[in-house]
């Protein structure tokens, strides 16, 4: 699909990418809704993410499918010599390579960043690894799972009843997909002024320890953990969600102004002037008992209830939805954020959150097929 050069601002930008599984991918992704031709490189067999399914669409897992829109698919067996000096060619011939290849690879095949930033100097190399390029762990190997277990994610997340829980999405690898376009974003506006490249690295554990970065300052000072607070907050009270008759609301006074509002809601205007109930320190002081008070009220009406009076006071709430309630919802129409790019199938995939003058990038491309583009670029 045409889209207007408003929302194509990498229009010209040839980006090679040996990307594989999630962070690799949707790095590519995002180039390409933002108007790069990006080419993606597959092993002769393809992406291992093509097979993790069900469901699948036309061959290929949904997964798969949803992370390599608009782009163009040929293959490469890199210990094929003619056709890893091809690749070669055509990572010269471009302005970015991104991979996510298992660290020892690169260097193998003289794919390596030092190498190749060297024999091109225009180039912008982005190389996104697990745990980072550099230290005793540069060459192991990681995933989502594995990540967010060693960068203490899983321990600060789930219910506190209950046990420590994986973070339901992949916000690893999307996270490093994100920065790692970000480092390219960056790296061609550097090169815009100097004319040289860049060696990007990022990696999954780097975002790991990001994500975990508020807990880290947190402890560094303090020398305790926060307990895991299921939907709450371990620096703000009230911030959680609460019962009502029907189901959870989450209700989010960030403030003491808030906070004076919910209580009016709450039909206890006093309890703002409470010298227990003041300041968030003082909430924090007697948190339990606080919780408590505003459980025992929130449980006697419906959501739709409290978040008409919470709405009319201007106090941030909403419901907690599951994935087909989001869809119902029509602010999401209204954003046109997901699009049925297939005909003929209901499926659903993303486009980028941000807009062009009005024009959301990405949305309505499809998927390569494996070696699509063979011969033809």
């Amino acid at each position: 699909m045409t889209r207007p050069p408003s929302s194509r601002p990498l229009e010209g930008i040839k980006v090679v990418e040996f990307g594989q599984n999630l962070a690799g991918p949707y790095c590519g992704q995002i180039l390409a809704f933002l108007g790069a031709e990006v080419i993606k490189v597959e092993r002769p067999e393809g992406d291992d993410a093509r097979k993790w399914g069900p469901p699948f669409l036309e061959g290929d897992a949904l997964g798969f499918i949803a992370l390599n829109r608009g782009k163009r698919s040929i293959t490469c067996d890199l210990a094929d010599k003619a056709e890893r000096e091809a690749l070669i060619e055509r990572i010269g011939a471009a302005d970015v390579f991104v991979h996510n290849l298992r660290a020892d690879v690169p260097g193998k095949f003289g794919i390596d960043g030092p190498t190749l930033t060297k024999r091109f100097p225009r180039l912008i190399y982005a190389d996104l690894g697990a745990f980072g390029h550099t230290g005793p762990w540069k060459e192991r190997p990681g995933y989502e799972p594995i990540i967010q277990a060693v960068a203490g994610l899983i321990s600060l997340n789930g219910d506190p009843s209950g046990p420590e829980a994986r973070i339901g999405v992949s916000i690893i690898d999307l996270s490093t997909g994100m920065w790692t376009a970000i480092g390219v974003l960056a790296a061609i506006t550097r090169r815009a002024s100097t004319g040289q490249g860049s060696l990007v690295n990022t990696s999954l554990f780097e975002s790991g320890l990001m994500w975990a970065s508020n807990h880290v300052a947190s402890y560094s000072v303090t020398g305790r953990m926060a307990p895991r607070q299921g939907t709450g907050h371990p620096s703000l009270t009230p911030y959680q969600a609460f019962e009502c008759s029907d189901g959870p609301l989450m209700i989010c006074p960030g403030n003491d102004r808030l906070w004076r509002k919910f209580a009016e809601a709450l039909g206890h205007p006093e309890w703002p002037d409470e010298a227990r109930f003041r300041t968030n320190v003082e909430r924090m002081q007697h948190r339990e008992l606080l919780l408590g008070m505003i459980a025992d009220i929130m449980k006697r009406e419906t959501r739709a209830h409290w978040s008409e009076r919470l709405d009319a006071l201007g106090v941030p709430n909403g419901p907690l939805n599951t994935v087909p309630q989001v869809l119902d919802l029509a602010q999401v129409a209204a954003l046109g954020m997901f699009a049925q790019p297939y005909a003929g199938s209901p499926a659903l995939f993303h486009g980028l959150p941000i807009s062009f003058d009005g024009e959301r990038a990405g949305g309505t491309e499809v998927a390569p097929k494996i070696g699509q583009d063979n011969g033809k670029v």
